[in-house]
């Protein structure tokens, strides 16, 4: 495929919380959940762009995330897979639901977020996205994301293949939309039909009525274990049944975005729409078969000190209420010079507040080599808090910045005048939520290695204090 496929859409954050039912609730007829594990994932959209990462190839995901703890997780989980992001700004909470679950069965689904909000401007970034993708994915919760005008408009304007997976609650799919995916019950409630007849019959007369109204290319209605139905400009609608059912069906959660992924990299590819529409199919079917997203689940990670990132999360949170800009800076600072304190102090004046992005001990010595870092990273954090220009310090771990940049999404990203546009890997990513990357001046002859060099000359050894 010539360029990414984009899913655009609402993303959520889903948890599900497994457990164990042994008793009712002494005040209620209710079952009381013993919670043994809980595992974070995405959802909506979300769901949408991890499920075509893990069937290969460059996936991006436009949509609009909440400054929380839970919009924060969301950017933690996608660039984890590699799925780049590309935020637009959330007012308000970011949307949760919560599935508490005993023996493979769902006892009850917990909703957070409140009402949906309408979401910022997309940034540049995100209309040069969509105009050198190889496919476009619309993955449409009904929580608006999909009636931002300017968003609507780029979509409109796309020349890569569109396939719209609508929502009752969502928008009509833009003018050009090459295939919409509705299931179908989503089907009966946007058209209004009751449904008299088969559920095929209802497929064919409800699938023709909405693609004529909404004026798409075409329409497949999907239909369970029963496949889909492809309703087109031809007289005959053709029926597509999956190759085999699975015995047994344990979660089906996700299994259209499944469909709607498979369907938008098959187009990419420059399939036919049939063809397209058969290999979502099945593609559907063997999700559905490998446990749909209880087949996603990963062991729950040991329970950790308190995220030091919570901490920036709420600075963040807080600053943004009242209108102000988040600034961010990065680096080992291993031996806190002058150099430093005039990049931190230039920083912090552009902004309201002034995250630092921390590189650990491994990643120090990845970049550094063993011999470093000189102070291990907790006396680093403790030295550069200390200083009045500096608000909240973020460790981080991998080579670069960029997780911790994607969760935290500051206005502004900030480096010493030593370095240029267009080595800062940071740059690109940056970008994608409207931010800004500038540099400051920075202090000619300051540099760790340098103070380092001048101390082995003067026959000085570095050491770190042990205690």
């Amino acid at each position: 495929m010539n360029g990414p496929l984009v899913v655009v859409g609402d993303t959520l954050l889903d948890r599900d919380v497994d457990g164990t039912v042994s008793r009712i609730c002494p005040d209620a007829p209710a079952p009381v959940l013993d919670e043994r594990t809980a595992t974070d994932r995405p959802g909506g959209a979300g769901l949408a762009a991890l499920l075509a990462a893990a069937a290969g190839g460059e996936v991006a995901l436009v949509t609009a995330l909440a400054d929380d703890a839970g919009g924060a997780r969301l950017a933690e989980l996608l660039t984890e897979v590699d799925v780049a992001l590309y935020p637009m700004r959330l007012p308000g909470a970011t949307a949760e639901k919560i599935r508490l679950r005993a023996g493979g069965q769902t006892l009850l689904r917990l909703d957070r977020g409140g009402d949906p909000q309408a979401p910022g401007e997309p940034s540049p970034a995100v209309r040069e996205l969509l105009g050198r993708a190889g496919a476009i994915l619309v993955s449409d919760y009904g929580r608006g994301l999909l009636r931002q005008p300017a968003l609507r408009a780029a979509l409109a304007e796309a020349s890569a293949p569109v396939v719209w997976d609508p929502h009752p609650r969502g928008p009509a799919p833009v003018p050009g939309t090459r295939l919409t995916t509705p299931n179908l019950d989503e089907l009966r409630r946007v058209t209004g039909d009751a449904g008299g007849g088969s559920a095929l019959t209802t497929a064919m007369r409800a699938g023709q009525e909405l693609r004529r109204r909404w004026r798409v290319g075409a329409m497949s209605v999907t239909m369970g274990p029963d496949g889909a139905v492809l309703c087109h400009g031809g007289a005959t609608p053709l029926v597509l049944p999956p190759s085999s059912v699975p015995e047994h069906v344990e979660d089906t959660c996700g299994a259209g975005d499944r469909f709607a992924a498979a369907a938008a990299l098959a187009l990419g590819e420059g399939a036919p729409l049939a063809e397209a529409v058969r290999a979502a199919v099945e593609a559907a079917s063997a999700y559905v078969a490998a446990g749909g997203a209880a087949g996603l689940r990963r062991e729950p990670e040991a329970t950790a000190c308190p995220d030091p990132a919570r901490t920036a999360e709420d600075l963040i949170t807080r600053v943004r209420a009242d209108g102000g800009t988040v600034v961010a800076t990065g680096g080992c600072f291993d031996i806190l010079h002058a150099g430093h304190l005039s990049t931190l102090r230039a920083a912090r004046r552009l902004g309201d507040c002034l995250v630092v992005c921390l590189n650990s001990d491994a990643s120090v010595r990845g970049l550094k080599g063993p011999e470093r870092p000189v102070n291990p990273a907790g006396d680093r954090a403790r030295l550069l808090a200390a200083l009045d220009c500096v608000d909240a310090v973020v460790v981080f771990d991998e080579p670069t910045p960029h997780q911790v940049l994607a969760r935290l999404r500051p206005d502004v990203w900030v480096k010493g005048g030593d370095y240029a546009d267009g080595e800062l890997p940071e740059a690109e990513l940056v970008r994608r939520w409207g931010g800004q990357v500038v540099t400051v001046p920075y202090l000619a002859d300051r540099s760790t290695t340098a103070t380092i060099s001048a101390a082995h000359q003067r026959g000085l050894h570095l050491v770190r204090t042990v205690v």
